[in-house]
Formats: C-alpha cells, sequence, structure tokens
C-alpha cells in the first residue's frame, strides 16, 4: 500500500475539486480501488502504486488546464479522468479546439466543443463535401450551422441553404394545419434553434424574406443548382440512395456541402436500406469529399445523454 499527497498550488482549489465537490467525487468514482481523501488544498491518495502514478498524472494535467485557462469544465475533467480525449497532454487538446468558429448572439463564442467537431471545421476549410456522422447530441447540425453562417459573414457565400428529408420521427402527425411553411416549421426547427443562436432574429428574418438563408424540404431541391451556396443535408439517415444522389449533383462550382446523419435513428419503412452508409462507402475515396465520424465522446448535451447512447448500443 503506497501513499502520495499532492499539494494544490497557485491556483483557487475550488477549481479543482468542482463546486460541491463533482469533480472530486468523479476521481472516486473512476478509481473506487484507491483511498481519496482532501483537506485544505490537499488531497491524500492510498493504494496500489501503479494506479496512484496514473491518477497523479491525469491530476497534473488537469492542474496544468486550470492554470492556462484559470478554469476546468466537468465535462473536460472528466475527460481527462476517463481517457477520453486521444492525448494524454490536454494542452494540447485545448489549444486544438481553441479556434473560435464565429461571436453569436450576445458575444457567445461559437467553438468546436470536441475533437471530431475541430475534425469536421478543418475537414469544410480542405474540402467542398463532408459528411458528418455520428449519435444524437454530437453538435453535427450545430457545427455545420456555425461554418455555414461564418462563410457567409465572411462573403465566402452569397447565400445559406438549410435542408432537411420531411420524414416522420415515428409519429402518425396526419394533417398539420397551415401554409406551406407552417407544414414544414416543425422538421425544420433543430436548423432554427442553431441559426438563432448565431444571428440575430431580425437579421434572421430579413435573410429568409430576401432568399440570404433558405430553409426547405429535401424534396425542393430536385432540378436545381446550388451555387455560391453553403449548403447543409440534415438528418440525411432518413433520405433515399436516390434523393442523396440527387442533392449531391445539385452543387455549383462555388459551393460548399455538409451533409450530417445518424443512421442509428433512421425514421424510414423497415424496408429501406441505409442510404447514408451506402453513400460513404461510395464516395470515401474521392478527393475533395471528407467523412468525418463522430460517437458518444463527442455528446455535448446533458452528461446522461452519453451514458443513454451508450445503454443503446448494449
Amino acid at each position: 500500500m503506497k501513499e502520495l499527497i499532492i499539494t494544490i498550488d497557485n491556483i483557487n482549489p475550488i477549481e479543482f475539486f468542482g463546486i460541491n465537490n463533482v469533480n472530486l467525487d468523479c476521481i472516486k468514482k473512476n478509481y473506487p480501488l484507491l483511498k481519496i481523501l482532501s483537506r485544505g488544498n490537499k488531497i491524500k491518495i492510498e493504494g496500489q502504486n501503479d494506479k496512484i502514478l496514473e491518477l497523479k498524472n491525469k491530476i497534473n494535467n488537469i492542474l496544468a488546464v486550470i492554470s492556462k485557462t484559470h478554469s476546468i469544465s466537468s465535462e473536460l475533467f472528466e475527460q481527462i479522468i476517463t481517457n477520453e480525449l486521444e492525448s494524454s497532454n490536454p494542452i494540447a487538446q485545448l489549444e486544438f479546439l481553441n479556434d473560435i468558429i464565429l461571436t453569436g448572439n450576445g458575444g457567445k463564442l461559437i467553438k468546436a466543443k470536441t475533437i471530431n467537431q475541430k475534425k469536421i471545421v478543418e475537414a469544410v476549410e480542405k474540402n467542398d463535401i463532408v459528411f458528418a456522422i455520428g449519435p444524437a447530441g454530437t453538435g453535427k447540425t450545430y457545427t455545420a450551422v456555425a461554418l455555414a453562417v461564418k462563410a457567409l459573414k465572411l462573403k465566402l457565400v452569397k447565400k445559406i441553404i438549410l435542408t432537411r428529408p420531411a420524414v416522420e420521427a415515428g409519429e402518425n402527425l396526419g394533417f398539420l394545419p397551415g401554409d406551406l411553411k407552417e407544414k414544414i416549421d416543425p422538421y425544420l426547427r433543430p436548423l432554427y434553434d442553431a441559426l438563432e443562436d448565431m444571428i440575430p432574429l431580425e437579421k434572421i428574418s430579413y435573410y429568409i424574406e430576401n432568399r440570404v438563408i433558405e430553409i426547405a424540404p429535401l424534396a425542393y431541391m430536385r432540378g436545381r443548382t446550388l451555387d455560391n451556396a453553403f449548403i447543409i443535408l440534415d438528418e440525411a439517415q432518413n433520405a433515399n440512395e436516390l434523393q442523396i444522389k440527387m442533392f449531391l449533383t445539385r452543387l455549383g462550382p462555388s459551393a460548399k456541402s455538409i451533409i450530417t446523419g445518424d443512421p442509428s435513428q433512421i425514421d424510414l419503412p423497415k424496408n429501406h436500406s441505409n442510404s447514408l452508409d451506402h453513400a460513404c462507402n461510395i464516395l470515401k475515396d474521392i478527393e475533395g469529399i471528407a467523412i468525418i465520424y463522430l460517437d458518444d465522446t463527442d455528446v455535448v448535451r446533458h452528461k446522461l445523454v452519453k451514458k443513454i447512447i451508450q445503454a443503446y448500443k448494449k
């Protein structure tokens, strides 16, 4: 049985331990075989030497993050403790993720929050078509919309086109009252939600009225050539093979596109094949097309979402 005492110097201990010791509880949960006690700015660890050294390295990494940024989120703290980061150097990871995509409403800084989200950002810089494939809550749509808004603000494109299949998610919605816009808006609400984080409401209305931002069902893309535009096909798992091919062949010479989807949440009838995986397999070796896969480590919603996804995997 070994013993180690770590002293937390030059930072506020509450930044390390977390409010109501939430971060300390995270350590104890992930190292149940170690006896971990805290008093003031000291942590006492007892147990097997290899586990103590492993935890010591992680704590040093966490302290390095706090020293550099003066804070640490509970999500990043847990990622370091549970080995979810791709690198053993979280400072390098922070610098990798630090680039701001754009400044949203109220000065909100919108940036990639995970390694795979950052890969989407980098892929869009180098490719004109990017597939972002992953489960719910991994920020696929949000990151895509942020990149589209950035391109519009920088005048790299003249318009944004947001589209998704109008497919019911398991419910029989029946007859929807209202005009065409009112009928399809419920399907497109997630795209509006992302836009409202990034552009003032009155400006969104102006852009939509003047067709600078166009939000429409996938079926309305047929026969068009989409140029000088940033185009997002969201929920692509609910498009069939012909629809995805139709969408991809709409691209004009000065356009970029992101296709997002979650193959685990297909709302099409059971006799439909997985058209999103089919498209990725066909296109994976074409230069100018990138495919980024996200997983439950990229979930940026409530921490329970990650556990829900893992449970359904089992």
